[in-house]
């Protein structure tokens, strides 16, 4: 039988890191993996995360299954953190997914029982692991315009025309704040407009929400997820704690369902509920407790809020210091995007054969698109990706 299989594609992010690892250069400078490391190259863990471990590890009595759905717990927990009351907790549908990806994965699952012929509007360019999703699970994949190359923005105009083709039926994919691979964010008035094409053309959203409080703050970045789910009949909500918890490797993610029809809300939970039976029955638990004791404690809340504000908050610095860098170096704002750009990413906008030779002449990694992660500097290799663009790219 497994003769039968072919090599599948390799992904490149993950060839990326291996190539990486295998570069004997002392000063090879990693751009490309996409999580947080503080100025010591470290993927720290965060102080409320070790605070509720020892907690957890003191109070537990059982390593018992929890229900299908999770911990219902961390989904109110969660879902609190998330809407802050926009949307009425009996409106909404979650289960614990492992990870994010997961629950994006989860989400395809559900809109293919929903509506198989179904298409779905992908921004241009989106996180590859979308792409590859959808194509495994067989959905109909539509893109749309998101990045403008020139301005290295959004594409707002080109955006809102193509997402004007929507219709009811179809599903939007869109990035709740820090697009994932660029770093472009629609700003509260392009949301708006987004809102009404939806309102318009009846499509449905599912918003992947990785990154709450890596761009702007934990209330900003949830506006946008908070606006839209209030203001269409359905919505589907993505949420990773990997990034802004750091348990990356607990997999801990929400998969929502929020429907104006209170009514309709039981039969989605029970869905959502097969569904996860059917691809992992009982999803982890460690990392979700750890986040649901974080949210319920006041003391744990407070110290990860201000840890988490640090984080991002050097990201920013990391962003100024390299844009005003690189104007220095090249006389020109050609690259002042970089500090307008939110979280983890930023696409510069060059070509692959420029990415090429950063990585041959300088050891600097970053993905064939030429999106880097910010969090992988530090305040002293700044001036030296600094250097590399310039000298390579001008």
């Amino acid at each position: 039988m497994f003769e039968t299989l072919k090599p599948q594609p390799a992904d490149k992010i993950l060839s990326l890191m291996a190539a990486y690892r295998e570069d004997p250069r002392a000063d090879k400078i990693d751009l490309g993996v996409g999580v947080y490391k503080n100025p010591e190259g470290v993927t720290p863990v965060m102080r409320a995360v070790k605070a509720a471990e020892q907690q957890l590890w003191q109070e537990q009595t059982t390593k018992a299954y929890t229900g299908l759905a999770g911990d219902p717990a961390y989904a109110d927990a969660l879902i609190s953190l998330i809407f802050a009351g926009s949307v009425e907790r009996d409106h909404i549908a979650a289960v614990a997914t492992p990870g994010g990806t997961g629950a994006v994965r989860q989400a395809f699952e559900l809109i293919k029982l929903a509506n198989p012929s179904v298409r779905v509007f992908v921004s241009d360019p989106t996180w590859p692991n979308h792409i590859s999703m959808l194509k495994h699970v067989g959905l109909e994949m539509v893109p749309y315009r998101y990045f403008d190359e020139e301005t290295c923005g959004v594409d707002v105009e080109g955006m809102l025309a193509d997402l004007k083709g929507a219709r009811k039926g179809d599903v939007v994919l869109l990035h709740g704040c820090c697009h994932n691979p660029t770093g472009a964010n629609p700003n509260s008035a392009d949301w708006k407009a987004i809102v009404a094409i939806l309102q318009e053309t009846g499509a449905t959203p599912m918003i992947d929400l990785a990154y709450q409080g890596f761009g702007d703050g934990l209330e900003d970045d949830a506006a946008a997820t908070r606006l839209i789910a209030s203001s269409v009949p359905e919505c589907l909500i993505a949420a990773s704690c990997s990034k802004n918890f750091g348990v990356y490797r607990e997999r801990a993610g929400l998969l929502m369902a929020v429907s104006q029809e209170a009514g309709q809300v039981a039969v989605t939970q029970g869905t959502l509920a097969h569904l996860n039976r059917q691809n992992f029955s009982f999803p982890p638990d460690h990392g979700a407790r750890l986040v649901t004791m974080i949210l319920t404690d006041d003391a744990l809340r407070a110290d990860w809020k201000a840890e988490l504000e640090e984080m991002r908050s050097g990201m920013l610095k990391l962003r100024e210091q390299l844009a005003t860098e690189l104007r220095r170096l090249t006389g020109s704002d050609r690259y002042a995007f970089i500090a307008q750009h939110r979280g983890m990413f930023s696409r510069l906008g060059l070509p692959p054969e420029i990415v090429e030779r950063l990585r041959a002449d300088h050891a600097i990694y970053m993905v064939g698109d030429s999106r880097l992660n910010i969090a992988g500097l530090n305040a002293n290799t700044v001036p030296i990706l600094a250097n590399a663009i310039a000298e390579t790219a001008g």
